[in-house]
């Protein structure tokens, strides 16, 4: 049997996280853990992350996490980082300073501009645009809603990593991809049955 590693940093519950890939998955095991053996061990990885991108890469290096999860990358194999984990995928976060991402990808995350108007944090349901047809948007229309919560959004710097687009006073990047790493900013968790698609996408890709 499969083994997907849910990789706990130790900043948030991620009990609702685990629930919906329960509910997505047959014939895999998900596994919760902050064990970097247990993490270099698996057939794919998500990477969940709440709160600060400073203090979730704290979290990471602590639990000595950053070097297994550059290394499967490296190997190739499946990752999928959601909200501040998507974030931690790319060079440096602007939240509260300035912090080392896990480079990744390239770019960087900053925070929306007061000057756009909107309400910040970015909380509720907006609709995406999905690009360059990736498989993680597999049977996902453009327009359809996820549920997003953050202050802080992924700027790549290569445009073809974005796989998917929001608008929220600027249209920026909900989704991202290079090769085996992809990242949605939004909680596929909280989104209902596009978001258990989009999980069950990732696991059966």
């Amino acid at each position: 049997m499969k083994e997907i590693i849910l990789i706990d940093a130790g900043t948030g519950n991620l009990r609702s996280v685990q629930k919906a890939l329960d509910a997505s998955r047959v014939g895999v095991e998900v596994t919760r853990t902050d064990d970097p053996r247990k993490v270099l061990s698996a057939s794919k990885i998500v990477l969940p992350g709440v709160g600060a991108f400073g203090d979730f890469m704290k979290g990471l290096r602590a639990r000595g996490l950053e070097e297994p999860i550059k290394e499967i990358a490296a190997r190739g194999i499946p990752m999928l980082g959601i909200c501040v984990g998507m974030q931690a995928l790319f060079e440096v976060g602007e939240e509260m300073g300035t912090h080392e991402g896990l480079a990744l990808l390239g770019g960087k995350v900053v925070k929306f501009d007061d000057a756009l108007g909107v309400k910040i944090p970015h909380t509720g349901w907006n609709q995406i645009a999905p690009q360059n047809n990736s498989r993680l948007f597999e049977n996902i229309k453009s327009g359809d809603y996820v549920y997003f919560n953050h202050s802080y959004f992924c700027v790549p710097a290569n445009p073809e990593d974005i796989i998917a687009q929001t608008d929220y006073g600027i249209t920026y990047a909900c989704s991202v991809q290079r090769g085996n790493i992809f990242g949605v900013q939004f909680h596929p968790e909280k989104s209902q049955s596009v978001g258990l698609q989009i999980l069950k996408n990732f696991l059966y890709q």
